[in-house]
């Protein structure tokens, strides 16, 4: 009897992998039609990265008079606020698209600018490679991807708590929903964070899957970890520690931007299936957004396009879509953004298996909305 359950997993696990399709595939297919400088280096994308880093400092600098406006003109500093927020969301796809190969090659000079880039998101350009690049890219909403939605069968730590807490779901509660998009973010970077510094062990059970690093990594992180602390403290120096400013200039705009981030993030991913092979079409997802927000945010909503070509240039992710759309319209998930968003808030948000969703007691059980089930 035991033989024959067995059997029948084995026949279940291939008929899965066999509906999927490989990330390689999908390159090797589309790669012929598309043009060699689309997977050329565009350093001018470093200019953008630069541009949003002097938009941040002059923001500190006006910042830095603010104890002397009337209170009642302080509402006038809002709109630079909220400029400055938008900074914080391209510096980080922007040095997103660094290290993904897409700006230079210099590794050197990747890792010194990514790590002005990503300051104000708490994260160390060595933690961000291994888990973006190697991580999550190579295993992409499979079990052992460190970004995917949370296993009800897993245990409910205060990691698992606060991601339930958070996320936009079926169950979630505006309140913290509204907590949630202002703050997850530094709670994806301290999880992960503190489990390569202090354990650097895959038995880790507060993070969705637990990775390990080297210890020249390891080192690396911590340094980077340290640099980042210094130069955070040097902004609230900078700022004198004074309330008003630090809530306009620093929290204000860090909060914009990692709610701006984090709307992105959730939609990626979290709709879409768990699979056990890496196919961008089933575990990923585009959204459509206004043409001014592709323009700020360097195409970040083509998100499937990305993940078949890694590191080519965000200009031409547009491109894709539209072959994508020629070869693939039968498994191609794109929604409009607010669709997308509709259907978290209809949803719960873990993975009971690879084709449903359960809340965080397992009393709903939700087929996947998007595109068919893997056995089909």
């Amino acid at each position: 009897m035991i033989n024959s359950e067995m059997s029948l997993q084995n026949l279940i696990n291939r008929v899965h992998e066999e509906a999927m399709i490989p990330q390689n595939v999908y390159a090797k297919t589309l790669r012929p039609l598309l043009p060699a400088e689309a997977f050329a280096p565009d350093s001018s994308k470093l200019v953008i990265l630069l541009i949003n880093l002097i938009i941040l400092i002059l923001g500190w600098t006006i910042a830095s008079g603010l104890d002397r406006w009337p209170v009642y003109l302080l509402w006038l500093y809002l709109p630079f606020a909220i400029i400055m927020g938008n900074s914080v969301i391209v510096l980080l796809f922007s040095s997103h698209d660094l290290m993904h190969g897409s700006a230079i090659r210099n590794v050197r000079a990747m890792r010194i600018i990514s790590l002005l880039g990503l300051t104000l998101l708490w994260m160390p350009p060595t933690l961000w490679k291994a888990v973006h690049n190697r991580e999550h890219h190579n295993k992409t909403n499979s079990l052992k991807d460190p970004d995917r939605n949370y296993l009800y069968q897993q245990p409910k730590t205060w990691g698992k708590w606060i991601q339930n807490l958070f996320v936009p779901s079926s169950e979630v509660n505006p309140f913290w929903l509204t907590v949630g998009m202002t703050s997850a973010w530094g709670v994806h970077t301290f999880r992960n964070l503190t489990s390569v510094l202090l354990f650097n062990n895959e038995s880790v059970d507060y993070v969705q899957a637990a990775f390990t690093v080297n210890s020249k990594e390891r080192r690396a992180i911590a340094g980077e970890f340290l640099i980042i602390l210094m130069l955070h403290l040097s902004i609230l120096a900078y700022l004198e520690f004074n309330p008003i400013k630090l809530v306009l200039s620093y929290f204000l705009p860090i909060g914009i931007g990692y709610a701006g981030i984090i709307f992105y993030v959730y939609t990626n991913h979290m709709l879409s299936r768990m699979t056990s092979v890496n196919d961008p079409l089933i575990n990923s997802l585009s959204i459509r957004v206004p043409k001014i927000f592709d323009l700020l945010h360097l195409n970040f909503s083509y998100h499937t396009e990305h993940h078949i070509f890694p590191g080519i240039n965000s200009d031409y992710y547009p491109l894709v879509q539209e072959l994508l759309k020629i070869h693939y319209s039968d498994r191609f998930n794109l929604l409009d953004a607010g669709e997308a968003w509709r259907l978290m808030l209809q949803t719960p948000r873990h993975y009971k298996d690879e084709n449903t969703f359960t809340d965080w007691d397992g009393e709903k059980d939700i087929t996947f909305p998007l595109g068919r089930s893997i056995s089909e």
